[in-house]
């Protein structure tokens, strides 16, 4: 039986031919056209607060985190988050989903903000937003939206658009 040695590592450059295939492999060609993925065309994700699990040296899964204003809320959306097929259902996306909310908990981030799964999601810690409190760059499932609120009175601050911050 192999032995995988799993390592997380915060994402750099050399990364980004791997993570463009495990995002391709997990959503399809469809994934430019959604709304989360509108707010990530405005402006780069924050690399300091982006991951990838590495198993063996390849790299097998990521998350990135790209800043938001919300409302009134500065945070980060998470997303995409992607494993690939032959390394699911091992935990491994919720670790990378542990260690970005923590990092950008640590980097003073109010709220870390999704388009997801509630079920996958809330063991995690993440929250439904009030149904259509946020104003997507594109059509989104309200039922989807989802927070971890990592400062005061972030549900009550999280009314108005989203989009990418510099």
């Amino acid at each position: 039986m192999h032995k995988h040695d799993l390592v997380y590592l915060t994402e750099d450059a050399s990364h980004d031919a791997a993570i463009e295939h495990i995002n391709e492999e997990a959503f399809g060609p469809g994934r430019h056209t959604r709304a989360a993925a509108r707010i990530r065309e405005q402006g780069p994700h924050d690399l300091a607060l982006s991951f990838i699990c590495a198993d063996d040296g390849e790299t097998i899964a990521s998350v990135r985190m790209t800043p938001v204003a919300a409302g009134e809320v500065t945070g980060h959306l998470l997303g995409p988050l992607a494993v690939r097929p032959s390394h699911k259902s091992r935990g491994i996306g919720r670790e990378l989903v542990r260690i970005a909310v923590e990092a950008a908990r640590r980097k003073g981030s109010e709220a870390v903000i999704l388009v997801g799964d509630p079920p996958y999601y809330s063991p995690l810690g993440f929250e439904k937003v009030a149904y259509n409190a946020l104003t997507f760059p594109g059509p989104v499932d309200p039922a989807r939206v989802l927070v971890v609120p990592l400062a005061d009175d972030v549900h009550a601050r999280l009314k108005g658009n989203i989009g990418w911050r510099p």
